[in-house]
Order: C-alpha cells, then structure tokens, then sequence
C-alpha cells in the first residue's frame, strides 16, 4: 500500500497533524525557556543582561570557545551570536582573546561575574529537573524518551539539510 493510496490518506494525515503539533511546541517551549530565564533574572535583580544572553553563558560554562563554534551548534537562531557575545565582553560577563593561530577568530570565556549567571541559570534547571520529578510530570525513562526522540529528529533534519545540495 503506498502512503498515496486512499487507505493510507487517515494515518499520513494524522501523523502530519503530530508533526505539525511537536514543530509548534518545539517553538513555544523554546520562547517559554526564555521567559522562564528573563523572570528568574528579574526575580534575583539581574537586569542587565537578557535570556539570550543569560543561555550563551550557561552553555559557555568552563569552556573557551569561539562566536562560530557557538553558532555552529545552533543553540541561538534567530539571535545575533556576535553582537550578543560584543555586549558580554563590554559588561564584564566574557573575557575575549585573538586566537593566537587565527587572528581574525575570536575565543571567549566567561569571567566571575559570568560563572555567577551561569551558577543562577544552572540552579534554575536544577529546580525544574527536581520539579519536574517530584510532580511527577517527568521521571527518568520518560526524560530519556523524550531526549531520544529528539536527538532522532535533530538527526533526520541534519541530514535533510546535508543531502540539499
């Protein structure tokens, strides 16, 4: 039977429905992180930094890494990595360094007042993660479900995009 037959049209055009749902959610729960971040900034009294920015630093972490290995990991579409990266510096979150090799690459590192965001981000997710489980709205076999299933579709879109050209 062939996804184009008639008998076929109920199940396609119910999995197309799910689909449509999970690319909607992935959206929202992105755009409800953020919110979640900015609140949580605001609640503390840090205002001078955005939820964009707020997440650069947490997944910065103890690493020294480039704007371009930032944005190849594509954590920050739809956001501007450089300028974002530009105002951290300039606010004393990020130390920034002229690679010695490749002097038009630039490596940045969080300074101490960046580990205290990432510290403030970090005990956000470490709340949830405990929330999350103790509600009973997630436990481990369905985290891990949920983060197979993802990494599955990452990979399918990955390679979508590889096999364009």
């Amino acid at each position: 039977m062939s996804l184009h037959s008639p008998l076929a049209e109920p199940s396609r055009h119910g999995f197309m429905s799910g689909y449509l749902e999970v690319l909607s959610l992935v959206e929202r729960l992105h755009r409800l992180l953020l919110d979640v971040i900015k609140d949580e900034f605001e609640r503390v009294g840090v205002l001078d930094i955005n939820a964009v920015q707020a997440l650069l630093l947490f997944n910065v972490g103890d690493n020294e890494v480039t704007a371009g290995e930032l944005k190849s990991r594509g954590y920050y579409q739809g956001s501007n990595v450089s300028y974002n990266l530009k105002k951290l510096v300039e606010m004393g979150y990020m130390h920034h360094q002229r690679c010695e090799i490749d002097r038009r690459s630039v490596r940045v590192r969080l300074t101490d007042r960046g580990r205290e965001v990432r510290d403030v981000v970090t005990e956000l997710f470490g709340r949830h993660a405990d929330g999350l489980q103790d509600r009973g709205v997630l436990g481990p076999d369905g985290i891990d479900q949920i983060n197979h299933s993802l990494k599955r579709v990452e990979r399918y879109w990955a390679d979508q995009i590889r096999y364009i050209y």
